[in-house]
This record gives C-alpha cells, structure tokens and sequence, in this order.
C-alpha cells in the first residue's frame, strides 16, 4: 500500500506550498511572501509552515502617557486590523487625550499563572498537602524556579471539591509573558507532590489558571499585568473634539457599559476592550488567543462638579509581554520601535501604552454612540467602494 502524503514530509515552506497548490489546484502567490526566515520560526512558532498572512498596520497616535514614576511622553500605538474606523477611532482619542495633558496610567505585576489539578484520596489529604505547601513554600520556590533565571514564585493558591485538589502557581516572570516557563516550573512541582503525597497530577494546566478564557477569578485576582488608566477632559473639548457632552458619554457608560452588562451577564464591563487588544497584540507578536482575557475589565465616567468628564478604564487581567512569542520576529519588532520599545526591560511601559489605547478607544466610540454617529463612522471609514452604503 503506497504511504500517504504528510506535509512533515517536506523539509521547506516552498515545497509544502508546492504541494498544497498542485493537490488543491490553487496558487498561494500572497501567502509565499514573508519578511522573516524559516530558521527564525522553526520550531519555535509555528509547525508545517507554507507562509504568512498580512493584516493591514495602521498608527494612531502619538498619545502622551504618564504614571506615578514617569513624566509625561508621547507615543504611537501599531493596530493591525481589517476593521475600518478603528485606527481612525484611536486617533480621535489620542487627541482628546493628549490635549488634555495626557493619560494617567499604572501597571502592577501580578503575574503569569498556571493551576494544576491533582486527585487525593480526599478532603483531609488535600487539606494536609495546603498547609505542607505553606510551610515548605522555600522549597517548592526552589524546584519551580530550577529550569529558569528569569522566574520567582510569588505564592500558591487553592481550592479543593471532593478529590480533587486545585494548585493556582503565580509566578513573575519580569519581560515574558511567561507561560511557557510557567508549565514547565509546575510540571517540576507537580513531580515533587506525586512523590511526596502518592498522588496524581491530572493536569498540569487543570483550568485554574485560568488560561486564554474570560472569569471571575482572574477578574478578581488579576493575571499577568494590572493596568488602570484616566484622564480628565474640560467639557470644551469634548464638545470641539469629540461633538458631545460629557453628560451624554458618562450617560452612556452607566447605560450602556453598567447596566446593559449586568443585563447580559457580561464578565466585561466596557465597550470594546478586545478589538484594542486584538489589533495592538498581531502587530507586536503577543499570543492572540489572550485577547479574551484582555476582554475583561470596567469602563467609568462621571461628570465632576466643574463640568468636566472623568473616564477610566481597568484591565484585571493583561497577559503580555516585550520578549518571547513571536515578539522576536523582524515585523513584529518594527512595530515595537514604533511604540519607542526595545523589548528587554519594557514590559511594564507596553502594558502601560496598552492601557492609554483602550482608554483612548472607548472614549472615543462611546462618544460616538452618545453623539449617535457610530453608523454612520462605519458607511464612510468600514467599507470599500464595492460595499452598499447602508447597514
């Protein structure tokens, strides 16, 4: 019986190309052409490589940030995306933001997690393994943190129902979003409990982390970087920039972001944090499937006794990092140029840059939906020239 064709046969993106093309009676002319080479991605980012995809850049900004520990600076935000009026969107924002001294933002470090789950013969071993835990936590620091120099245990939490026994690991894991070397520092760990205890590790990532899906524990807790932003806008310029008043945005956000969540059962209480997320992660190389945890947080506003709006926005749970992933790629490292990052060191000003988009974006969509142009954003900035003019 003749062996059927497997694209690991192929020791190259062109002849896997190659092959997909004759067997598929197709031409991938696009997806051939890439900035970076095979050597920088193999084994590393991707498997049965053909090529890459594009996503249109675009930079809005400069927006200036500041925190407690910084002075004011202005920075250009990359989003990559193929949604009309969000790069336009952002840039509105910026402004408002920028004209009125700038966005206030702070980042903590919370840290990359990852929640094993063992099987104990019940309540009374796990209980027993909790508190061995707290009174050899030197140790077990000492076995995680064995296969690397750039992670420290930070604590353990837990939780147990029945036989099974949940181990939340909370590690710093400084520029990395780190959770490569988080698996690997628990399965370490879990190695020394299953001798220790007679027990079995189920699973290393046993969904207590809780990893790439939106929850209340992380919303609670935070993961990876905490971030808050907030400006303060003289109500003038809201009306100059953003065509409205700041009683209608902060009539919106208690409508729309409060009430219209709590309605849904939403675990994000904002506009639109994901799309900023989205676009700012494809072009830095951050891993994309953690925009759902970057959907959480909460959006506020308040029309303060003078007239003018306060606006915030809290992210519980950012998971990013400056090295790592696929932040190394030639692409990807351009695009953190933009935003004045090398990447060692600055994992605390990304997240920083992070928060004055989001901040920047909801303010100025839900402006828009206070000055009820939203639809109409869209028919001129979202659609091309073959497109219907209504929606």
């Amino acid at each position: 019986m003749k062996k059927q064709i497997s694209l690991r046969d192929f020791n190259s993106a062109q002849k896997r190309r190659q092959f997909l093309e004759k067997q598929l009676n197709i031409h991938l002319d696009n997806i051939s052409q890439f900035s970076f080479t095979e050597e920088q991605v193999k084994g590393r980012n991707i498997e049965n490589l053909i090529g890459a995809t594009q996503i249109p850049l675009g930079v809005a900004g400069p927006i200036k940030v500041q925190s407690e520990k910084c002075k004011v600076k202005s920075y250009y935000i990359p989003l990559a995306t193929t949604e009309g009026a969000l790069v336009a969107s952002a840039s509105r924002g910026c402004k408002a933001i920028s004209e009125s001294g700038g966005a206030y933002v702070e980042v903590e470090t919370v840290g990359a997690t990852r929640g094993s789950v063992f099987v104990t013969s019940g309540i009374r071993q796990s209980r027993q393994i909790i508190k061995w835990l707290e009174n050899n936590f030197k140790l077990i620091a000492k076995v995680a943190q064995g296969e690397s120099s750039h992670l420290k245990l930070l604590k353990i939490d837990s939780s147990l129902v029945g036989k099974n026994l949940f181990l939340r690991f909370c590690y710093d894991s400084q520029d990395a979003m780190g959770l490569n070397m988080v698996t690997i520092a628990n399965t370490n760990v879990a190695f020394l409990l299953e001798k220790q205890f007679k027990i079995k590790c189920v699973a290393v990532a046993g969904n207590y982390d809780i990893d790439k899906k939106p929850a209340w524990l992380n919303f609670i807790l935070g993961r990876g970087k905490k971030v808050w932003a907030e400006i303060i806008l003289k109500g003038k310029l809201v009306k100059e920039i953003l065509k409205t008043t700041p009683e209608a945005i902060a009539e919106v956000v208690y409508r729309k972001i409060q009430i219209g969540s709590a309605m849904a059962g939403s675990l994000g209480f904002n506009a639109h944090y994901a799309n900023v997320v989205a676009a700012i992660f494809a072009a830095t190389g951050q891993d994309l499937a953690q925009v759902s945890e970057g959907s959480l947080g909460v959006t506020t506003a308040e029309v303060l006794p003078n007239g003018d709006l306060y606006f915030s926005v809290f992210l519980p749970d950012l998971m990013c990092g400056t090295v790592g992933g696929g932040i190394h790629l030639p692409g990807q490292q351009e695009a953190l140029k933009l935003m004045s990052l090398k990447g060692p060191g600055d994992s605390i000003k990304y997240a920083q840059i992070v928060g004055s988009a989001i901040l920047a974006v909801e303010l100025s969509l839900i402006a828009s939906l206070a000055e009820g142009t939203l639809a109409k954003a869209h028919q001129k900035l979202g659609r091309g020239k073959g497109d219907k003019k209504s929606i």
